[in-house]
């Protein structure tokens, strides 16, 4: 079950505990801090990157459309590590796979527990979620890599990918063309009308975490598979940082070339986006990895990696706590001397109570596993 304990830290990469810290740090307050604070200051420069911190409409990419699938990559760079390397020590599959289908099940649990299971109603419970998109995608990439080495994971994900790209290109919506991807008529959510119960985020004619688009997500996963071979493997630094370049590059590249056919779109989770934003998750995880791993500079990247080891904690205690409470009690007396610099103020705080939050649970050495 999912439990608090006190866990010995073994010699592990820094950089990927930083990299899920910083991707963590703007779903954990950064956003509304920074959105605050170009919004005060309120240049078109500023305001053009206000707007870099919300999704686009439909299709198009902006910075926050990186959030969730970078996390979906680190999940998988750290297969190599949980379930090849305890394969190749003699872990028993049938232990692996209990190990999967626990942490499958408990990820989507926590996801409904976030999405207000706990004031249950059926008409307007959303089953769907950010928590239940990692339990889907890690239990199937976890079985792929269970079950094939490096070539086949790689045929997997873009077997995923294309057959995907065709489902949506020959399969009509009813009452609409083949390959309609406008948010009215596109398969995806028509599926997610006809099959899922419940309330939809984030437009009105599906989920944003829905069922079909569940499944392209899985590729990012299994790159981020490939990246962790590189990084826990026996090559040189030289060969690591070299791969992690021609992936991301490469990755980007094709996936801008595909999205000339199939657009980049997060809400439909399109094959384009999913090369587009694994090969930004390849080059993120070279910067950090060669910054703090390679180069030593690690004191920078504490903050970061102090969120980087509670993330699922982080995620679910701010979905069913508001830690604005917090703030409010120590800031309430004086909050509004401080103008037009309140609403900075006020998400630079709570920010910080976040923070001191997981310092706590970091200095006792306790971290949720599931």
């Amino acid at each position: 079950m999912t439990h608090l304990k006190t866990e010995k830290q073994s010699k592990r990469l820094v950089s990927i505990d930083a990299l899920r810290g910083f991707d963590m740090f703007w779903i954990t307050g950064g956003d509304s801090l920074f959105i605050a604070l170009f919004t005060l200051i309120n240049s078109p420069l500023f305001q053009r990157l206000a707007l870099q911190l919300d999704h686009p409409a439909w299709t198009g990419f902006r910075f926050y459309d990186i959030i969730f699938p970078l996390f979906l990559f680190i999940m998988g760079v750290v297969m190599p590590l949980s379930i090849t390397r305890r394969l190749e020590r003699g872990d028993s599959r049938e232990k692996l796979y209990l190990h999967i289908i626990r942490r499958t099940l408990l990820l989507f649990l926590l996801g409904l527990i976030y999405n207000g299971l706990f004031n249950f109603d059926f008409l307007v419970q959303r089953w769907s979620g950010v928590l239940q998109r990692f339990a889907v995608t890690y239990f199937f990439s976890a079985i792929i890599v269970m079950n094939f080495k490096n070539r086949g994971q790689l045929i997997w994900a873009a077997a995923i990918l294309l057959i995907y790209w065709f489902i949506l290109l020959l399969i009509p919506a009813p009452g609409y063309e083949p390959y309609d991807l406008t948010p009215q008529g596109n398969l995806c959510g028509y599926i997610d009308r006809t099959f899922l119960p419940g309330s939809f985020c984030c437009y009105t004619f599906g989920d944003n975490e829905g069922i079909l688009t569940m499944f392209p997500a899985i590729a990012n996963v299994l790159f981020g598979v490939l990246a962790g071979r590189w990084l826990m493997g026996a090559i040189s630094e030289k060969e690591k940082i070299r791969n992690l370049i021609i992936a991301g590059i490469s990755f980007i590249a094709a996936g801008l070339l595909w999205s000339l056919a199939f657009p980049v779109n997060k809400y439909l989770w399109t094959g384009s986006y999913v090369l587009l934003t694994s090969g930004i998750s390849f080059l993120l995880l070279l910067i950090f990895f060669w910054i703090i791993d390679v180069k030593g500079y690690r004191k920078w990247a504490f903050p970061f990696t102090v969120i980087g080891l509670n993330p699922i904690t982080i995620y679910v205690a701010q979905g069913v706590f508001d830690f604005g409470i917090i703030t409010n009690i120590f800031v309430h007396g004086f909050v509004d001397s401080f103008g037009s610099f309140k609403p900075v103020f006020v998400a630079l705080c709570t920010l910080i109570v976040k923070w001191l939050f997981l310092y706590f649970l970091y200095r006792r050495k306790i971290f949720l596993k599931v």
